[in-house]
């Protein structure tokens, strides 16, 4: 049986691709949703004032277009990187939800009928902005916060206090924006809260695990043995 929480994105993507398998979907689900959520909050913030359960449609409809035509989007993607999948799930529910809005405005004008996705996306590097991570240096540095993250966080809420931090820090995101993801349940004070003490928690753990924290050590211990001779 394959386990899917190990697989790269490209792997699940081919996993997932024209397939109906239900353990590759759900980690698809689990690994992606937020990304998908961000980019729909994100688009439709541009048309409207999207209600909670507006932004459940679109985001619906999202994967849907993801899985019509036996999954014909996925099994056209192309992984350049192993962060491709992100750019490119960000460029389809932007697409969807500007699709939306369009139909909507068109039928208040009473047109017969408007544009819609026909042809594959595809994604070049400099869409994907900020997930592209320029250098190894980048990529490792926020490889070492999640590893962070994942020691001062644990329990049932470990994975939304994680995908919280990194829709603020790596997909720019506010607070108001986090909490009108309707899947995460906090208001914005709550995600504001929640913000801070991962913040003091993170830097707590980096302050006492510094390199110079022996040396600090050492020579409090040195000072304290020529005071007492």
């Amino acid at each position: 049986m394959a386990r899917y929480p190990e697989l790269s994105s490209a792997e699940l993507v081919r996993a997932c691709a024209g397939s109906k398998d239900e353990g590759a979907w759900a980690e698809f689900i689990r690994r992606f949703q937020m990304v998908i959520a961000a980019a729909v909050l994100r688009t439709a913030s541009h048309w409207s004032e999207p209600s909670r359960s507006q932004l459940d449609d679109l985001i619906q409809d999202t994967y849907l277009k993801l899985c019509e035509n036996d999954s014909r989007l996925l099994r056209s993607f192309q992984s350049r990187h192993e962060d491709s999948i992100y750019g490119f799930l960000k460029v389809v529910a932007a697409n969807v939800v500007h699709d939306h809005f369009k139909s909507a405005s068109a039928a208040k004008r009473g047109a017969a009928q408007t544009e819609a996705i026909t042809e594959p996306v595809e994604i070049h590097l400099k869409i994907v902005g900020a997930d592209s991570f320029q250098t190894v240096s980048q990529r490792i540095q926020l490889e070492q916060i999640d590893k962070v993250l994942r020691q001062v966080t644990s329990g049932k809420d470990q994975e939304r206090k994680r995908t919280i931090f990194w829709l603020r820090h790596r997909q720019g995101l506010t607070a108001n924006e986090i909490a009108a993801i309707p899947s995460l349940g906090l208001t914005t004070e709550g995600v504001e809260s929640v913000l801070m003490r991962l913040a003091i928690m993170i830097r707590g753990h980096l302050a006492s695990s510094s390199p110079h924290r022996d040396v600090k050590v050492l020579n409090r211990q040195n000072r304290s043995k020529r005071l007492g001779s």
